[in-house]
């Protein structure tokens, strides 16, 4: 297997017609957001594709540069992979095998817009404590479920 990682002209890459992976309308308006707050994340997170520029690794990325209106990216080119691989390296960079420590998120990372990054919540998170119990109080609405 060999590695090169260049810019590529995103008329060069090609999506991959069997990414098992989808995406709904806010998650990819969250993505695009978080690509033009934090343009530099794509130079920390390359999209991956193989010897004919289908994408391995990417897709969704690929999609939310495209509709911002970006020329090019950094890639990642990946020779040398068989079929298997190929298929594997797919299903595997797609899952999710951790999970968050709450407790952590809770105490150390709670003044960031962690929903809007894509972080699922628990749902007594999203409430406001100062208008639980009030029932005077303007019901209060999750703005992830506005998108």
């Amino acid at each position: 297997m060999e590695i090169t990682t260049k810019k590529l002209k995103l008329s060069q890459i090609k999506p991959n017609p069997t990414n098992p992976r989808k995406i709904g309308k806010v998650e990819m308006e969250r993505l695009v957001k978080s690509l033009q707050d934090f343009p530099e994340m794509m130079e920390l997170r390359e999209i991956i594709v193989d010897e004919n520029n289908i994408i391995l690794g990417g897709n969704m990325r690929y999609r939310a540069l495209k509709q911002i209106g970006e020329k090019e990216c950094i890639a990642k080119i990946v020779t040398g992979l068989t079929v298997d691989q190929k298929r594997e390296f797919i299903i595997k960079d797609n899952s999710n095998f951790g999970s968050y420590d709450m407790d952590a998120l809770a105490n150390l990372w709670s003044d960031l817009p962690l929903v809007e990054w894509g972080v699922d919540l628990p749902e007594d998170w999203l409430k406001d404590p100062e208008t639980e119990g009030n029932a005077d109080a303007e019901p209060q609405i999750d703005r992830a479920e506005e998108l």
